[in-house]
């Protein structure tokens, strides 16, 4: 390996490295946003939080790579060209694709590995953070008392406490509403003091009483009528109830799947299972209602119900309209109103029978995007780079300011087209293919120009050069314009 192809290497590996370490932290920042009242108030370990960011980061792979990409792609370029390194490379016979091409053999490498990870590792990603966030959804919030106001974690509980000494745990003031027994028994507890916690594997909660009152009401299903009410005092009370869904209990991940957890081996056979199955129900939904409700033959509308066939292949519609016509006021009346009431019912039928053909190809369409969006990821990571190398090459400029910026810009113009082709997808307006690939498609004739420009060292971004040619269009219009006067 020659020094330059070394120095390259270097110059491209840090600034990417490090900005996919950026963008995943964004991402990471986003992804606790949503989903932080889900997290506080939990009693979460560290171990399960840590879990879960890891899946979560994971799962950013596939919009991490590309803008990391991107933006070192522009850096290192930028970098070269500012410090007039790229200008030596030049003037030294190499030509702008032999210094780009260690680069494109990284980058080409960095895109077969994003594959694999988009394939394998992100399904599993996805599959894992979607089981702990039902978990942590499930489990429900740790035992903490305001003074004041209260506490309804519980079921079939309130509390509401006073004062809680900070140090001690000591509830001042304590008061329990109860309708947890099933023969609908209420109790109601005052207590001058006392402890409420949950044991230490969070299956039982702990209750110390001091000095305090119990009323119980005892109830019927006669119970306006005949009712008991008891009271007991007490000095100390202590008791042990059991709790669910305070501990957190982990659930099987296999079963959270879906589009986003699967490798494109298992999309490609739900890909023709699905097909097989919205291909059966369209069939057994219109042919039957359209045979059976609308092209059905009406005997009362032909008037002949005992001399002909009840096939509606049998009579052409114009056929059944001349025989109407004959037909009296009254008689008229009625073939109408049968057939309003058809139509009325053929319609109600179409609603019903589209709604679960659409949920069909609503989940047909989701298998097929991601199956297209795993082949597209890798294409994509090349496309930025042969967008970000040559552009960088043009601006010249290195550091954390233009890079970014363009990089940014770039990136947007990107997931905007790739989300519109997608929704587009999703709604059966475009295929798959079409709907996933649309911003492949709009960004590679831009690459190619960049490429074109910075190869024919071409200064994309000389505003003089844009003001001159548009005066040269000025001075042609004004020129043609005094000639159509002649």
């Amino acid at each position: 390996m020659k020094t330059l192809d070394k120095f390259l290497f270097r110059s491209y590996l840090g600034p990417m490295i490090l900005t996919f370490l950026i963008v995943s932290f964004i991402f990471l920042m986003n992804f606790l946003w949503r989903y932080i009242d889900d997290l506080v108030g939990k009693g979460l370990s560290v171990g399960v939080l840590l879990e879960l960011m890891w899946y979560a980061v994971a799962t950013t792979i596939p919009m991490a790579l590309p803008l990391a990409t991107l933006f070192a792609a522009i850096m290192t370029m930028g970098n070269l060209g500012e410090n007039n390194e790229l200008l030596a490379m030049k003037a030294s016979g190499i030509s702008l694709p032999r210094i780009m091409l260690p680069l494109i053999v990284v980058v080409f490498f960095v895109a077969i590995g994003s594959f694999f990870a988009s394939n394998n590792l992100v399904p599993y990603a996805w599959k894992k953070m979607y089981s702990i966030l039902y978990d942590i959804r499930n489990q429900k919030q740790t035992i903490e008392f305001r003074d004041g106001v209260f506490f309804n974690g519980i079921e079939d509980m309130s509390i509401r406490v006073t004062h809680q000494d900070k140090e001690t745990g000591l509830l001042h003031e304590v008061l329990i509403y109860d309708t947890s027994k099933k023969d609908g028994t209420m109790s109601t507890t005052i207590a001058d003091s006392g402890y409420i916690r949950l044991s230490d594997d969070k299956k039982f909660l702990l209750v110390t009483l001091f000095n305090g009152e119990r009323y119980e009401t005892s109830r019927t299903y006669d119970w306006y009528n005949e009712n008991q009410l008891t009271h007991q005092s007490f000095g100390r009370q202590d008791a042990v109830i059991e709790m669910e869904g305070f501990d957190f209990e982990r659930s099987n991940s296999e079963l959270f799947n879906n589009s986003q957890t699967k490798p494109i081996s298992r999309l490609s056979r739900d890909i023709d299972s699905l097909d097989v199955i919205v291909n059966r129900d369209m069939a057994l939904s219109y042919e039957p209602l359209l045979r059976n409700s609308l092209l059905q033959y009406d005997p009362f509308i032909m008037g002949m119900a005992d001399s002909v066939a009840t096939d509606y292949s049998y009579r052409r519609p114009l056929d059944i309209f001349s025989e109407v016509e004959n037909l009296g006021l009254v008689q008229k009346k009625d073939v109408y109103s049968r057939a309003v009431q058809r139509a009325k019912n053929s319609g109600t039928m179409i609603n019903y029978e589209e709604s679960s053909v659409k949920n069909s190809l609503s989940e047909l369409y989701k298998y097929q995007i991601e199956w297209h969006k795993k082949v597209v990821l890798p294409v994509s990571i090349i496309i930025f780079f042969l967008i970000g190398a040559p552009l960088g090459a043009i601006i010249r400029k290195g550091g954390l300011g233009m890079p970014v910026v363009v990089s940014v810009l770039f990136f947007v113009v990107y997931y905007v087209i790739n989300m519109s082709g997608e929704k587009m997808a999703r709604d059966g307006i475009r295929t798959a293919f079409e709907g996933t690939w649309l911003a492949v498609f709009i960004l590679l004739p831009i690459a190619i120009y960049l490429i074109y420009k910075s190869t024919n060292d071409s200064n994309l971004f000389n505003m003089d050069w844009y003001r001159i040619q548009f005066d040269k269009l000025k001075t042609k219009f004004k020129t043609l314009k005094r000639e159509n006067k002649k």
